[in-house]
């Protein structure tokens, strides 16, 4: 093959060359020409296609996203933010925690296994890259109908590479959500998410500065899986006729990504590095152009240098590919020998391939001839803006109009019975312990709470117990009705969530995932569900500290439902004063906290019973979020509450079946004057959660909540083996239990 040479491509200036193939756009390619003032070289090409991408450049998003920016509150917990491979704050005693979810949506279809569990590895480097210890992941994921044929390939594929990964690199897998819907079959949802920790004086970011550092690049070789991976493959949509891309897919090895944990560690600890980057979508395109722009801006690599599995990758190969399991380092000279030394100790290989320079250019060779001479910023930093025309659908207004008010409701306290049963048995409300016991949710011996609680929550001083918790939550269906509230209803759950454990919500990572943003419906989603965010992390104080747009989520004209998934991180002084959700304790009191309206649009009730979507979502009130966020949080550090779990999907029912379950011991509920059984039991009206209070609590708790004018109103106590609602039904928990927890292995069976 004869190389394209920087001067060769200024002496050609007409060679055609395969801008198109490669996903660029014409005027795409004609800026990249006007950029050089020349045509790029194939290197370059290769270069600029991948970092201009959707994946990584933002293009389409970025206008929106600034909003979290413009729109950021006040925080004094918030130490690193947007720009950097993940947020960190400050959780006190010294510690920080930095945290961040990503997407793996596109590979984790073509190849289930291999894309789910490199989409694991890639956010444990972000975290890694930090400067912090992972110390736990989660996992949000969607698929399609339970009981669809390419479910049953999915599903179990994608399972398996988040336990395989994540268990073998020993971190706990500690949340996350698995939600089933027909709109997601062709494009199921594989989000994962990650928590570090470290001390304040280790945080570290991705730069190059300092002329004659060396650029080091240590872990695996480079091979020729993740051919343009995620920063292709997730920007574009499935043809109808199903994925066909499976080289452009990573391959993973946990085992290597845990030497090069406990390698960077190492390092880190020694101070060896003056700045780092994971490579991940993109690779060395996207390490090498990332760590000089943020840099001083000049640097030279040997691209020939560079490790490979496969030695007849050709140079604009080597830039593209995904391989996993690799960092990149700027080192000062003096240190070099001994970052090597440390890199043998771990059997890492480790190779320089360049320095930093007085220049501005980022500047790559193979076998001496010049291959790459651009202006690094062009490449991360500087790529397309698009202002993508957007407009509310033309369905919207009948969507909406379609209220499940007018859906029949039950006729008897029989046919309420059974519908309760449906509902607690339904894929989506019923159990995910099919799913969840494949993952380690205790190794390490830091892990608190685990699913099925409303929030992970992981120890990390051992001394204090002072703790960190997170909550992952999103509703495709809410946001289908009104993306701006849908949003919000994501923020409000997740920020009830962690608040239900214990501990102080603090801060949110995001994962936004939309259809085609060439679809201007579905750019008006994309832009409602982000100014909603935006509003709702402002009013409720929660800066976004990063995340991640995942795009073209749609199979031909049929995208997925708008679904912006939300992950709030919060501390908690002393993680023995955390809220489980289990009623464990004959005679402790049931308290419902919040307001129930009639509100069942996008409800589990409305999809379970009737398979209906329609009429708007149940409301936000956010300053009432606050609110009972912060008595759940007094009642569980001063111990007036020995259970608590929040309202959503499924309503009061599925919440107290849940408790019931967990904790082995049954309730009798009376209903509320002034509402029905059926809408005390279904309506998911927001900012709710029920608690269970001891006896000799109860004073002293109705006093808090009658003093800061949250409404609490008794429903019933624990007792007995059965859920019973006075007057109404009984179902004996081991009823129960069947419905919930043989739903999921029998639809997977």
């Amino acid at each position: 093959m004869t190389l394209d040479t920087v001067k060769h491509a200024t002496e050609t200036p007409d060679a055609e060359q395969p801008w198109a193939e490669l996903g660029l756009k014409k005027d795409e390619y004609e800026r990249i020409r006007e950029i050089l003032d020349r045509r790029p070289t194939g290197a370059e090409l290769a270069m600029y296609s991948v970092m201009w991408s959707e994946h990584c450049s933002y293009k389409s998003s970025k206008v929106h996203l600034k909003q979290f920016g413009e729109k950021a509150p006040e925080s004094d917990a918030l130490l690193v933010g947007i720009g950097e491979n993940a947020g960190v704050v400050d959780v006190g005693q010294g510690y920080a925690v930095t945290f961040k979810v990503e997407s793996h949506n596109h590979p984790s279809y073509i190849e289930p296994y291999q894309g789910a569990a490199t989409g694991v590895g890639g956010i444990v480097r972000d975290i890694l890259a930090m400067g912090a210890r992972p110390v736990a992941v989660v996992d949000p994921l969607r698929f399609g109908a339970a009981d669809h044929p390419d479910t049953k390939r999915v599903l179990p594929g994608v399972v398996a590479g988040i336990g395989g990964y994540g268990n073998c690199l020993g971190l706990p897998n500690i949340g996350g959500e698995v939600v089933f819907d027909p709109c997601y079959q062709g494009n199921p949802l594989v989000n994962a998410g990650c928590i570090g920790v470290m001390k304040h004086e280790d945080i570290h970011l991705a730069k190059a500065s300092g002329p004659g550092n060396k650029v080091i690049l240590y872990g695996a070789r480079t091979g020729g899986d993740g051919i343009g991976g995620v920063s292709v493959l997730a920007s574009e949509t499935f043809e109808s006729t199903g994925p066909a891309k499976r080289p452009a897919v990573q391959v993973g090895d946990p085992f290597q990504e845990k030497l090069l944990i406990e390698c960077t560690l190492e390092i880190f600890k020694e101070n060896l590095v003056a700045g780092i980057q994971d490579l991940g979508g993109a690779g060395l395109s996207c390490a090498t152009s990332e760590l000089a722009s943020a840099g001083s801006g000049g640097m030279r690599v040997e691209l020939d240098t560079v490790p490979l599995r496969d030695a007849t990758l050709s140079p604009e190969e080597i830039l593209m590919s995904e391989s996993q399991e690799r960092m990149c380092a700027i080192v000062e000279p003096q240190h070099v020998d001994r970052f090597m030394a440390i890199c043998e100790k771990w059997d890492v290989i480790a190779t320089v391939i360049g320095e930093v320079t007085e220049g501005e250019r980022l500047e790559i060779f193979w076998h001496g001839e010049q291959i790459v001479d651009v202006p690094p910023r062009t490449v991360a930093h500087e790529g397309p803006v698009y202002q993508r025309p957007y407009a509310r659908p033309d369905w919207q207004d009948a969507l909406q109009a379609d209220d499940a008010a007018r859906l029949p409701r039950p006729k008897s306290a029989d046919e309420l019975r059974a519908q309760v049963l449906k509902v607690v048995g339904s894929p989506n409300q019923a159990s995910k312990a099919w799913i969840t016991d494949q993952y380690d949710r205790f190794v390490q011996g830091n892990t608190v709470l685990a699913q099925p609680e409303d929030a992970g929550m992981v120890r990390i001083d051992e001394e204090s117990n002072l703790g960190v918790a997170m909550a992952t939550d999103g509703n495709g269906r809410y946001a289908k009705l009104d993306p701006y509230t849908g949003a919000q209803l994501a923020l409000a759950e997740a920020y009830r969530n962690v608040a239900a454990s214990g501990a102080k919500p603090l801060a949110i990572s995001d994962c936004l995932n939309f259809g085609s943003p060439e679809d201007p419906g579905v750019m008006w989603q994309f832009a409602e569900a982000t100014r909603g965010l935006a509003d709702g992390c402002l009013e409720l104080g929660t800066p976004v500290t990063g995340g991640n747009v995942s795009l073209y989520n749609q199979t031909g004209e049929t995208a997925i439902h708008p679904t912006p998934v939300v992950a709030v991180l919060g501390v908690i002084d002393d993680v023995t004063r955390r809220t489980p959700i289990a009623f464990a304790e004959a005679g402790q009191l049931l308290y419902l906290l919040g307001d129930t309206k009639e509100e069942f649009g996008g409800s589990a009730w409305s999809d379970v019973v009737h398979g209906h979507l329609g009429g708007l979502p149940p409301a936000v009130d956010l300053d009432r979020e606050k609110l009972l966020a912060e008595i759940l949080i007094s009642a569980s550090r001063d111990g007036m509450i020995d259970a608590a779990h929040d309202l959503s999907d499924g309503g009061l029912v599925q919440a107290v079946v849940e408790s019931c379950l967990r904790g082995g011991a049954g309730a009798r509920l009376v209903v509320p004057d002034g509402l029905s059984a059926f809408t005390f039991l279904f309506s998911e009206s927001a900012g709710r959660a029920v608690v269970a209070v001891p006896r000799s609590e109860e004073l002293r708790f109705t006093d808090m909540c009658g003093a800061r004018g949250l409404p609490a109103t008794r429903i019933g106590v624990v007792d007995g083996e059965e859920v019973e609602v006075q007057g109404e039904f009984r179902i004996p928990l081991a009823e129960l239990r069947t419905a919930h927890e043989e739903a999921i292995p029998g639809l997977l069976a």
